[in-house]
Parts: structure tokens; C-alpha cells; sequence
């Protein structure tokens, strides 16, 4: 009866969000049977179902593993869809590799359908930590597009910080290197195609955000292990599908000006306001989409991490 009512309430959304034209994911390759769903970069709205990141999947012999399931039952819908346009085989597993919204808050739509949800035991606890911040920030943002939604876990979390599994023929190596954007953030490596799915840990394209509960520092030290695997493909948490040079451009090169300068500063003595005037300009990642609405909020949210770090 839960599910009938479940999709009773969606039916019920579909028709109520019909005078709008809402952000249809797509399907696009990357390398032999290894898909991105590349979302906008611009932030969660109600036409994009808060679907401003990347997902992805990979078909397998047995079946379609879906990396990361979208912010709700109908963008996981959709996300559906735009599998189905490439192959007819079913998703049998999701691997969240995050903890924010659009990165799991679709696994029970896909749970329902018979797949496998698959996680860290890092990323549960941050999912359950957020569930109910992300669900009432996603109510003022979708309002009754989020019809159907509940936080839907991994039954069998993964306690080991690094996973091989081996499904329909495909290797995955589910991988912690450091907390990031979040808490408990991973990748997925695919070494048979040196294709990576970052997660928040790699932005392109747009600004990364440093939350209060981010860690930049960890978050520096997990790129460059995830650099060392030198991968060739690179699915990114947000921007165009790329490669190793424009990560490290745009991510790596970004958390090194960071914590290089700002820890300068606080070894200086320079004040919080001071530092945050003084790098404001960084004309190299200028470019990069919300530079004016997250930078000097970035340098601000280093300096109190650095300077902590230093009182531990």
C-alpha cells in the first residue's frame, strides 16, 4: 500500500508541475559502456528537480550500476528515463559516492525496483546526520515535486575505507581518500577504463564550495591521491566530463592557492578580514561559475579550518 500511495502522490506531482518544463537528464558516453548524466551548473530549482550535478552508469553484463541517484523519487524518475533511452537492461545497483542531497535521496525510487543500494559505512553517517536538513531545504526548493521522497540507506554500509566489487563482468573500486565537500565523500574507479566518477570531490567548470563541515584540508590531500591513480577519463561532481589536467587546474590547483596562502597568512598573524580582502582578486579561477557568490566565503571558511587545525 506505502508504494501504491507513493506513486499515487507522484502521478499527482507530474500533473500539478505540468505548466512547467522540467531539466531532462541525458545520457551522455564516456568510454565503452560507461555513461555521465552531466547536470547544469547552475543551483537546485524546482525546473532541474536539484539535479545541479553529475550522476552516471555503467552497463554491465548482468545490469546497469548507477553512480549516485538524484535529490528525489521524480528526479530519479527521470534519471530512469534517460537510462532507458541508452539500454534496456535494469539498474541493479546504485553506489552513492556522497552524502548531499542529489547524490542519494533518489535511492528509493531505485530500491523499489529491485536494485542494490551500495556505500561506505562514512557516507551513511553523513547521510543520516543531513536527511532531515536536506528534505525540508529540498521542500522550499521543490515543493511538491518532492512527493514520494524518504531517505533510503544502504542496508549493508561498507565499513572498510576501500572496496572492490565485481559486478556483471565490471570491476568498481569504491574509494575514501579524505572527507571533502562533505563528510564521508568517495569515488568510484573503474581501472579496466582508467574512468573515475569523482563525486564533490572534483569540480570543473564552477566553483567548489567549502561548507562549515567541509574539510579542506583533507579534502586538498584526498585530490592528490585520486590524482595518483592517473585516470583518463574523469567524471566530475560538477562541470563537463574531463580530464586529469583540467581537475587539477580547477580543483587541485584551487584547494593548493587555498591552503598554501591562507595558511601563510595565519602563520603571520594576518587577521581573518585582512586575508579574505587580500586573496579576494585570484584572477586564474575568476572564470569559474559562482567565483563571486563562494570565494572569499571559501577563504573565510579555510582560515577558521587552518587555524584550528594549528590549536588541535
Amino acid at each position: 500500500m506505502k508504494h501504491v500511495i507513493t506513486h499515487l502522490l507522484t502521478l499527482c506531482t507530474l500533473a500539478l508541475a505540468g505548466i512547467a518544463q522540467a531539466h531532462e537528464p541525458k545520457a551522455t558516453p564516456v568510454v565503452d559502456n560507461v555513461y555521465a548524466i552531466v547536470g547544469p551548473i547552475s543551483g537546485r530549482t524546482e525546473d532541474n528537480d536539484a539535479l545541479n550535478c553529475n550522476l552516471g552508469f555503467v552497463i554491465t553484463e548482468d545490469g546497469v550500476v548507477l553512480i549516485d541517484s538524484g535529490a528525489s523519487w521524480l528526479g530519479a524518475q527521470r534519471i530512469d528515463a534517460a537510462i532507458d533511452a541508452v539500454t534496456d537492461k535494469p539498474v541493479t545497483h546504485v553506489i552513492n559516492t556522497g552524502s548531499q542531497d542529489h547524490r542519494w535521496l533518489g535511492n528509493g525510487y531505485f530500491a523499489d525496483q529491485g536494485a542494490q543500494i551500495v556505500a561506505l559505512q562514512r557516507t551513511v553517517e553523513t547521510q543520516k546526520r543531513f536527511a532531515d536538513q536536506h528534505i525540508a531545504r529540498l521542500g522550499k526548493i521543490l515543493g511538491e515535486r518532492l512527493a514520494g521522497t524518504e531517505p533510503v540507506h544502504a542496508e549493508t554500509p561498507i565499513e572498510t575505507d576501500r572496496r572492490t566489487l565485481e559486478i556483471g563482468g565490471t570491476r568498481f573500486e569504491l574509494i575514501w581518500f579524505g572527507d571533502a565537500h562533505f563528510p564521508g565523500d568517495a569515488v568510484v574507479w573503474l581501472p579496466q577504463t582508467k574512468t573515475i566518477f569523482t563525486g564533490d570531490l572534483v569540480y570543473v567548470d564552477r566553483m567548489l564550495g567549502i561548507h562549515p563541515w567541509s574539510d579542506v584540508l583533507s579534502w586538498r590531500k584526498a585530490f592528490r591521491e585520486m590524482e595518483a591513480l592517473q585516470p583518463a577519463h574523469v567524471v566530475p561532481g560538477h562541470g563537463q566530463v574531463t580530464d586529469l589536467a583540467q581537475a587539477r587546474a580547477e580543483t587541485g590547483e584551487y584547494l593548493n592557492f587555498l591552503v598554501t596562502e591562507v595558511s601563510a597568512a595565519v602563520d603571520h598573524f594576518e587577521d581573518l578580514q585582512a586575508t579574505v580582502d587580500r586573496l579576494s582578486d585570484a584572477p586564474r579561477f575568476r572564470h569559474l561559475e559562482h567565483f563571486d557568490s563562494w570565494h572569499r566565503t571559501n577563504i573565510n571558511r579555510t582560515y577558521t579550518r587552518i587555524e584550528a587545525a594549528m590549536m588541535e
